[in-house]
């Protein structure tokens, strides 16, 4: 069940990640940068180095759980690698808009 809302936080790799990676990789990575926030509840959020898949890895009741998505057509923007820090804060709306491929920036859908 997709229980992810508002109330989390999410913070988005800068860097394009490999989407063969699977719970104990993608988990190295965020402990490796030090974000301890995996098991406070929050959402890391990756992009394959292509931008047409998406993970989000997160941690529920009973384990972690891996949201996988392909994008049928069209890339998301490569504005999200141009930033310094390993991983960026984002907002739930913005999450919401970049996962249906909108740039928050442009409110428009890429082809």
């Amino acid at each position: 069940m997709f229980s992810l809302n508002e109330n989390h936080r999410y913070y988005l790799c800068t860097t394009g990640t490999d989407m063969r990676k699977g719970f104990n990789t993608l988990s190295g990575l965020v402990t490796n940068v030090g974000g301890s926030g995996l098991m406070e509840g929050s959402v890391y959020v990756f992009v394959s180095k292509t931008r047409t898949t998406v993970k989000l890895l997160h941690r529920e009741r009973g384990g972690f759980v891996i949201y996988h998505k392909r994008l049928e057509s069209g890339r998301i923007s490569k504005l999200i690698f141009k930033h310094e820090e390993p991983f960026r804060s984002i907002r739930w709306d913005e999450l919401v808009l970049f996962m249906e491929g909108i740039n928050p920036n442009t409110k428009r859908r890429k082809r």
